[in-house]
């Protein structure tokens, strides 16, 4: 794949808001919906009325509408947004935690749909599609040879359960194009990227949202590690922007002890609701781990607060994201939909850990470079703390609120010649890329190797270094080499991941993971 430029921010931003419900007033924008007392409201009905009928020219007057919404919502806070018809099906999908359609891993390749890998149990796996693959129609529609957007793409290949899409293929492998009937089915959305065992009885357990189908994933993840003998658990929650509040409650629930505080939340009129943990639990001795990163956020700081206020555990890593906002969502009548900031919520020891939000712009949801340059990413000390928010845990540990968790162990992010930023690219889609195209050319050769032969095959020289190299360098991508046998490393993890599975690469990348070395120095240390 030849990209034109490729722009490799240091930290992705995380724009967290999630919840659900809000009045259902705003659906309606006809004068008898509202009063005589209602006259500002009024007002700004009659003048889209206005400008429907009088207007010299014509107007999408939906579109004023939308931008109406956008305008009052910008006037609240960061995290109360409109979320448009277009995007509220993708959005809800995401949060629901599967979808319908041929359950496929792909790209768009020299304007051609190539099938990076297919979901294991998955329709098109269950239907013969394999990686390697390039979609040539979808029934009688063309996918190849011309542009396609993703909205067009996905309803072809998305639909009924139960329905069948004709799918046409060309398997370059061995220079045949197929006709494979695909019946679709309900394909998960995983919220939990991987669970193994990281030592002997340490499990580890990576969330990268808070969707319908968490906890289950979660618990069903963690039943397994208890089976293969863990002792102690680390909770993976960096990137984590967030999701479902009850979520982040249940997952705590297995791990706190009965009646022990979990979350408190405060509306405008001062109702507070408390949450507690329950007689149920499957992992309530074990000693737990939380690793948390300047994107971790919401849900994510609701369970690593718990988790810290209650001495449950260690949380390991640097400052959280900083929203303590409840978001609840309503339809508003036309495919589109508003979440509304409707309470605040508290951790056990009774800090809000919102951070202030004068700015509610790009600054407000990344502030990698503001931290970065105070020092705080790299040395604890800069860590600015609020005395006058100062609160302590069940044992009488000093907490602080005001702007996210500050970890009991600091782990920097990792600097020395652009580290951290290079092995969070090595992980990006671009190095999917890169690898799914040398397999592409290969595939027959390198898809018949041992785990073993392939590692020396990519490890053994620089062969693979160089071409990717040489491929970042054509798309427009400044990476820094220096840690060149790290970034083979990780190459090769990539390999694995397409030719053999998921758990195998995590295994790869954790083993130079800082925040897993760390915990692992701490257990040895306790020991």
């Amino acid at each position: 794949m030849k990209m034109n430029k490729i722009y490799f921010p240091i930290i992705i931003a995380i724009a967290v808001a999630v919840g659900l419900l809000l009045g259902s007033r705003l659906n309606s924008f006809g004068d008898a919906a509202f009063s005589a007392k209602n006259t500002k409201r009024n007002k700004l009905n009659k003048l889209i009325d206005f400008i429907e009928r009088e207007y010299v020219d014509d107007i999408n007057s939906d579109s004023i509408v939308d931008l109406t919404v956008n305008g009052i919502l910008e006037n609240l806070d960061p995290h109360s947004v409109y979320i448009s018809k277009s995007e509220l099906q993708s959005v809800s999908e995401n949060m629901k935690g599967d979808f319908v359609g041929i359950g496929v891993n792909f790209y768009m390749y020299k304007d051609t749909v190539a099938i990076i890998k297919t979901i294991n149990g998955g329709p098109s796996e269950k239907a013969g599609i394999k990686a390697g693959d390039r979609l040539l129609f979808a029934n009688s529609f063309q996918l190849y040879n011309k542009k396609i957007d993703n909205d067009t793409l996905f309803s072809k290949l998305k639909g009924e359960k139960g329905s069948t899409v004709s799918i046409t293929v060309y398997r370059k492998t061995t220079n045949q194009k197929l006709k494979i009937n695909v019946k679709r089915d309900v394909v998960p959305i995983k919220s939990v990227d991987v669970s193994l065992k990281i030592s002997d009885k340490v499990g580890y357990i990576k969330i990268n949202r808070f969707a319908e189908t968490t906890y289950d994933e979660f618990h069903k993840a963690l039943l397994s590690l208890k089976s293969q003998g863990i002792k102690e658990l680390v909770i993976d929650l960096r990137d984590n922007g967030g999701g479902y509040l009850e979520v982040a409650v249940a997952i705590a629930d297995d791990i706190l002890k009965d009646k022990e505080l979990i979350v408190k939340t405060k509306n405008k009129k001062g109702r507070e609701d408390k949450t507690f943990a329950t007689e149920k639990g499957d992992f309530e001795d074990g000693k737990v781990y939380v690793l948390i990163n300047e994107n971790s956020a919401s849900a994510s700081e609701i369970l690593a607060g718990a988790i810290q206020d209650n001495d449950r555990g260690v949380v390991v890593g640097r400052r959280s994201f900083g929203k303590g906002l409840v978001q609840r969502e309503m339809p508003l009548g036309d495919g589109s939909a508003v979440r509304l900031t409707v309470a605040r919520y508290y951790t056990p020891s009774g800090r809000s850990i919102q951070k202030p939000y004068s700015d509610k712009g790009s600054d407000y949801f990344n502030e990698f470079e503001k931290r970065f340059e105070s020092g705080e990413l790299y040395e604890a000390d800069s860590i600015k703390v609020a005395d006058s928010l100062k609160f302590r845990t069940k044992k009488g540990r000093v907490v602080y609120g005001g702007g996210g968790i500050t970890p009991d162990v600091f782990v920097p992010f990792q600097a020395k010649h652009g580290e951290e930023a290079t092995f969070r690219f090595m992980q990006s889609g671009f190095v999917s890329y890169f690898v799914f195209e040398h397999l592409d050319n290969k595939r027959a050769l390198l898809g018949d190797y041992s785990v073993k032969k392939l590692k020396e095959e990519i490890l053994g020289s620089d062969i693979y270094l160089n071409a990717f190299k040489k491929y970042t360098t054509e798309s427009g991508v400044l990476l820094n080499f220096n840690q060149k046998e790290k970034i083979k490393k990780y190459l090769y993890a990539e390999f694995v991941r397409q030719i053999y599975d998921e758990i195998s690469y995590y295994e790869i990348i954790l083993s130079e993971d800082a925040m897993i070395k760390k915990v692992l120095e701490m257990k040895v240390s306790n020991e």
